[in-house]
């Protein structure tokens, strides 16, 4: 599958999940996502009055969550869905948070900011499914503050047995099937174990944050390398 095919193959995923997006969420991983971003947010440490762009950001969960840790600064969550960016509307909107976080509808691939406009730029569980991981981590890269943290927070892959076949059973024979049973998607959630197929490894993805030019690369693994997090600072002169 070339780029564009990618492209329109995963917006056509994403549209189509969007109303039930949150809830398989919570089922496929067992609720191990909330925890996941919660290691990742005591890690970001954002502060007070601090701004962010969330790529990819889905229907909205880390962006809220980078909000209200920021309490003031303003927060951007972009996502190339429309059905996504709607039910993240609503959920803003709920929270009375509508003031201080934009939705906006955008490809990952060229942001539509200026540089050095955010002082976080994440993406959550979006980097496997982008046409070009170099292109978005630069355009990250490109949008922070000298100083500023570029993280992702993304599905890895097990290397230590027993848990490495648990894990290619359940995510490759097991999960599409539960999609079609909770959300009536069999192909859109198949698509799921395939995007993770050619996604880089923990420690490769670390060295591919350095090749686009971060700083002091930090990376975890979480739940025995069912997810990672990676880390990188944009240098304080803007290198």
């Amino acid at each position: 599958m070339d780029a564009k095919s990618k492209e329109r193959f995963v917006h056509s995923v994403f549209e189509s999940i969007a109303p039930k997006y949150d809830m398989m969420n919570d089922v496929l991983s067992f609720r191990r996502h909330k925890a996941w971003r919660k290691f990742t947010m005591r890690k970001m440490n954002v502060g007070s009055g601090d701004t962010a762009i969330d790529l990819c950001c889905g229907t909205g969960d880390w962006t809220v969550a980078i909000a209200q840790a920021s309490g003031t600064g303003k927060v951007v969550g972009l996502d190339f869905s429309r059905n996504m960016l709607d039910h993240g509307r609503a959920k803003v909107d709920k929270l009375g948070l509508g003031g201080r976080i934009d939705l906006v509808q955008g490809n990952a691939m060229a942001l539509p900011y200026e540089e050095d406009t955010f002082d976080y730029a994440t993406i959550g569980f979006g980097l496997r499914n982008v046409p070009d991981i170099r292109q978005v981590l630069r355009e990250m890269r490109r949008v922070v503050k000298p100083g500023g943290k570029v993280v992702c927070l993304e599905l890895s892959k097990p290397t230590r047995q027993p848990l490495k076949a648990v894990y290619s059973f359940y995510f490759n024979r097991f999960l599409p099937v539960l999609g079609k049973l909770v959300a009536g998607r069999y192909e859109q959630y198949k698509w799921l174990p395939e995007s993770l197929v050619a996604f880089p490894g923990r420690k490769e993805l670390a060295s591919i944050f350095r090749e686009t030019g971060l700083q002091d690369v930090e990376d975890y693994g979480l739940t025995g390398g069912i997810a990672a997090l990676h880390i990188g600072t944009k240098g304080s002169n803007g290198a």
